[in-house]
């Protein structure tokens, strides 16, 4: 099952996250979302747990507790409402007329 942990610490490492969910039973991956330029982590990532019971009970556990001093939130992960992982910024488009007089 794929946890998303949100309200994130920008302080809080993929190991750090990977260390407190083991608490609760075997973790397959951990990813901290970074920003592409600034490679600073954009408070929010991503558990992958093989046994749905152990994720279910670190949701149980873990939702609205204090993590590195900020109040997290973990629940299921759920898909991208329009089947796109983040937003289309068509490569570098988004920067176009940035600079332009």
């Amino acid at each position: 099952m794929k946890l998303f942990i949100g309200s994130l610490s920008y302080n809080v490492t993929e190991g750090d996250l990977r260390h407190a969910l083991e608490a609760f039973g075997q973790v397959t991956s951990v990813s901290i979302v970074k920003d592409q330029e600034s490679g600073r982590s954009k408070g929010f990532g991503f558990v992958e747990m093989p046994e749905q019971s152990e994720a279910q009970s670190a949701i149980a556990s873990l939702n609205g507790q204090a993590f590195s001093g900020r109040t997290i939130t973990v629940n299921e992960a759920r898909p991208h409402p329009d089947g796109r992982r983040g937003r289309d910024r068509g490569g570098r488009g988004d920067r176009r007329g940035r600079g332009r007089y």
